[in-house]
């Protein structure tokens, strides 16, 4: 057996990319069982529902075993990388089918931002609940370009808007964090 990449419950992941593409389903069972926690937090980080991320995780691993054929394995990560983005694009399709998507009209953005900082004493648990009090087109940007690491041309490609919406809601995003952080009591003093 080849060596390259994580052993994912006895089997390595190019392996276990092998075996899923040719139907076998003890494989993909690993592979959903393998994944499937992480892209359900991922989900739940543009839904709020829990019923609707399972919705968006289900759909997600089904096209992700439909697809998984075109799927070229390109060293350790890669095939998490792949899985990301489906289910990352799932996510944005749910929002938008569901006129959930909504984007907060553009202003201009102020020259500079506030000067809050974030000390590095705040629980993660508590952001992450305070970033789902965000309007969902805030909230998406927001996971879009500070957790995953899209690039505002990125966003502006899939979700259809331009550059100067994904950074003026961004922004406004940061400012609406900062200020439920406070009135939270979730800033800590240094």
């Amino acid at each position: 057996m080849n060596t390259a990449g994580k052993n994912i419950n006895g089997l390595m992941e190019e392996h276990l990319v092998k075996l899923c593409k040719k139907g076998d389903n003890k494989a993909q069972r690993i592979l959903y069982d393998r994944y499937s926690g992480g892209m359900l937090r991922l989900c739940l980080r543009y839904v709020k529902n829990i019923s609707d991320a399972e919705d968006i995780l289900v759909t997600g691993f089904l096209k992700i075993f439909e697809k998984i054929s075109r799927f070229e394995y390109r060293g350790p990560g890669s095939l998490s990388a792949w899985i990301k983005k489906i289910i990352i694009n799932e996510s944005l399709m749910f929002l938008r089918q569901n006129n959930n998507f909504r984007l907060i009209p553009e202003n201009n953005l102020p020259d500079k931002e506030s000067d809050i900082s974030l000390d590095n004493q705040i629980n993660a648990e508590e952001i992450y609940k305070l970033i789902l009090k965000l309007p969902i087109g805030y909230r998406t940007v927001f996971n879009m370009f500070a957790i995953e690491g899209y690039s505002h041309k990125e966003i502006a490609d899939k979700l259809n808007i331009s550059e100067n919406t994904s950074k003026s809601q961004l922004f406004k995003a940061r400012e609406m964090l900062k200020q439920l952080i406070i009135k939270n009591n979730v800033l800590y003093e240094s």
